[in-house]
């Protein structure tokens, strides 16, 4: 008999798990006893706030590799093949999501494993429902490039996509890079592009805001400094929509 893969979401900063996450979601992470996580530190930090039964030192946790081959999935999955229950961890959020944690989950499917989503908070779909964005049209692309002109191709082929496709764009950045971001995004877009910046979710500080490029030209962006974000986009459609302004490195 198997085990099961269990996808178990992550707290999004500093809080009480119970703040976040469903009784269900606790109970089966308290039961856990192998884990695949991206970074063992967060891992043992998340656990320790569970309040287990047993040393977080006698746990079996094992990080997933960022391009984890067959064979390291494989030697990863070992103790559900074996019969036992193995969590998914991601260092915030949703596992599976922008993460290493896409592989082991194709690798549990391709062994015939039983795969079980878990309820918690996601960033992404926290930012897309605070953003009256599209939600029934959308597409993450994770990291944007770091060099200033390809960063504001991107934004500006970004931008394309979501005027002809009429989607919303969503993207993360590291957070020491988010005023170099929305310095680009004021830089690269058209004035009438809505921008939303989606900051701290879930947490005492949560912030979220919605504007025009044209008026994030002129907002506090220091405040948006080192604080875990998501980016989106949502390009206006239709006659008389202005194109970006000039070329400018931020």
């Amino acid at each position: 008999m198997n085990g099961t893969l269990y996808l178990v979401p992550n707290l999004l900063g500093v809080a009480p798990p119970e703040s976040a996450l469903p009784a269900r979601t606790l109970e089966v992470a308290r039961s856990l006893r192998h884990w695949r996580v991206e970074t063992p530190k967060a891992a043992r930090a998340f656990l320790k706030t569970l309040g287990l039964d047993v040393p977080i030192a006698s746990l079996d946790v094992e990080a997933i590799p960022e391009s984890a081959t067959a064979a390291a999935c494989e030697a990863l999955l070992a103790p559900a093949r074996a019969g036992e229950d193995v969590g998914v961890l991601s260092d915030a959020g949703c596992p599976g999501v922008a993460d290493p944690g896409a592989a082991l989950v194709a690798a549990a499917h391709a062994a015939r494993l039983r795969v079980v989503p878990l309820v918690g908070p996601s960033a992404l779909l926290l930012a897309l429902m605070a953003s009256g964005m599209n939600g029934q049209r959308f597409a993450f692309h994770g990291y944007l490039p770091v060099k200033p002109d390809a960063r504001l191709a991107a934004l500006r082929a970004l931008e394309q996509d979501s005027r002809s496709q009429r989607r919303a764009e969503l993207f993360i950045e590291t957070p020491y890079r988010n005023v170099v971001m929305l310095q680009a995004l004021a830089a690269a877009l058209a004035p009438s592009t809505e921008v939303c910046v989606a900051v701290d979710l879930t947490q005492a500080g949560e912030t979220i805001e919605r504007r025009t490029s044209r008026a994030w030209r002129d907002a506090d962006l220091a405040r948006f400094d080192k604080r875990p974000a998501v980016f989106i986009l949502q390009a206006q459609h239709g006659p008389g929509v202005t194109g970006p302004r000039s070329p400018a490195s931020p």
